[in-house]
Formats: C-alpha cells, sequence, structure tokens
C-alpha cells in the first residue's frame, strides 16, 4: 500500500522552543495513524505542519509526492480539497452567527467549486444523514446543539469537498466519556463508507487504540517511538510509553 502523506524531518522552532524536531512518518493509504502525547509535546503542531495551517522551518510534507511547501497559493487551495481537519473545540470552531446550512455551505463558497445548487444540496443532506443528524436542523445556530452533536457538524463541514485525507485534532476531548464512544464509531464509519485516511491526535492512549492502526508516541517535539497499536500496548520500547499506559485508568473488578 503506497503512502498518502509523508513527513520527512520537518522541524517547527518558536520563540521560546523547538515544538517539532527533525520528525519523520509516512502515512498509508486508508490507514489510521494515531500521535499521542503530553501537552506541549508538539502533537497539534505537528498536524498542523502537516496542512500548512503553520509554517514549519524545515523538512518537507508530501501529499500524493507533491511537497505542499513548495505549492503556490492557487496550488495549497486545490490540496485542501482533498485534506482537511476536525477542530478540538466544537463550540469554538463554528461561527456561531451562521445556521447549520449556512457553515455546510461555505466550503462550497470558499473554493468556489463548480458544482449545481442542488447537487450541493443533496450533499448537505447526504452528509448530514451520514453524521447522525436530521435535515430538520439545517436552519438552527449552534448553540442549539450539544458538544457532541456541534463536533458532528463540524465533521461533517470537513467533509463537504470529499477529501481523502482527515486531520483530527483531539475532536474527542472537550467531549463527554459517554459521547466521546459515539463519535468515534463515527469516525470508523466514515473510514469505512468514505474510504478516508486519518492522522489522529490524542493525548488518551485509550482513543487512538480505538481507531489507529499506528501509533506515534510524541516527547518534547520528537516521536519517540512509532509501532503498530497491539505492539505499543504490549511491547513498548520506552520508558514514556511505559509511563503514558501506566497512567490510563484501570477498572477494578469485586
Amino acid at each position: 500500500m503506497s503512502a498518502l502523506l509523508k513527513i520527512e524531518n520537518l522541524t517547527k522552532r518558536f520563540s521560546q522552543h523547538t515544538a517539532v524536531n527533525n520528525v519523520s512518518l509516512q502515512i498509508l493509504k486508508g490507514e489510521n495513524l494515531g500521535i499521542v502525547g503530553e501537552s506541549g509535546s508538539g502533537k497539534s503542531t505537528l498536524a498542523r505542519c502537516a496542512l500548512r495551517l503553520i509554517e514549519p522551518d524545515a523538512g518537507k510534507v508530501l501529499f500524493d509526492e507533491k511537497n505542499i511547501l513548495e505549492m503556490n497559493r492557487s496550488e495549497l487551495k486545490d490540496f485542501r480539497r482533498h485534506a482537511q481537519i476536525v477542530f478540538q473545540d466544537p463550540y469554538a470552531s463554528l461561527n456561531p452567527r451562521m445556521t447549520v446550512q449556512d457553515i455546510l455551505q461555505e466550503p462550497f463558497a470558499i473554493h468556489k467549486k463548480s458544482i449545481q445548487k442542488k447537487t450541493a444540496q443533496d450533499r448537505i443532506e447526504y452528509l448530514l444523514d451520514l453524521v447522525g443528524l436530521k435535515k430538520d436542523y439545517l436552519s438552527r445556530f449552534p448553540h442549539e446543539f450539544s458538544g457532541g452533536q456541534r463536533q458532528r457538524i463540524g465533521i461533517a463541514r470537513a467533509l463537504m469537498l470529499e477529501p481523502s485525507f482527515l486531520v483530527c485534532d483531539e475532536p474527542v476531548s472537550a467531549l463527554d466519556v459517554s459521547i466521546q464512544a459515539q463519535i468515534l464509531n463515527l469516525f470508523e464509519d466514515l473510514q469505512t463508507k468514505l474510504n478516508l485516511t486519518f492522522l489522529f491526535i490524542s493525548h488518551d492512549l485509550r482513543v487512538v487504540r480505538h481507531l489507529c492502526q499506528r501509533i506515534g508516541v510524541m516527547y518534547q517535539g520528537e516521536i519517540l517511538e512509532l509501532n503498530t497499536a497491539d505492539k505499543i500496548f504490549t511491547h513498548p520500547e520506552t520508558e514514556y510509553t511505559k509511563k503514558l499506559l501506566s497512567s490510563i485508568p484501570q477498572v477494578i473488578s469485586r
């Protein structure tokens, strides 16, 4: 299976520290790759550099063998039709002044995608149903929904332009535990139905194990180890990974 995304020797420095330090990895087409680590480990910066939402200081990011760091504005805009992001906070990532209809229609306006109005509306209603929401919700505003429903709207928006690659940056950490499982199951269903490739960022190893085939453990801007989910959990290679695993709450039977 070929790689959809390759990150080569990527580095991003801020004034006080190096957030991403010479990181290399690849994500295969149809794969879910999880990146885990503590807050401040650099995982979200890595994700944003992978979409060029943040400009890295060195390295390459190859999407279908094309370096997105060398793309001009027009090329980058086309790339972002194929690669989208779901953000952590479902409250902050939706415009409170826009209805769900306007939120889901916005990607077509931004990318000026040549698509007939009826076809666009059909896709809006199709994706709303796909993420488990009713088309009656289209006239409502974000404040009328729960956190889980808002995240479903954000997911539908990310899928509007039929991307092949989805970056999920802590997409369930702001949600109640009971809702987290529903959203993770939704991601699994979407991958099956839409043939998506995921880069899934989380501080919670349980979350990435549920969804990802491979897991990278990040610490102080570096990938300490990258392996299959099973091997990370059964044969961790570093003390830091062992520490992360030991911090997972255990269910005690009585």
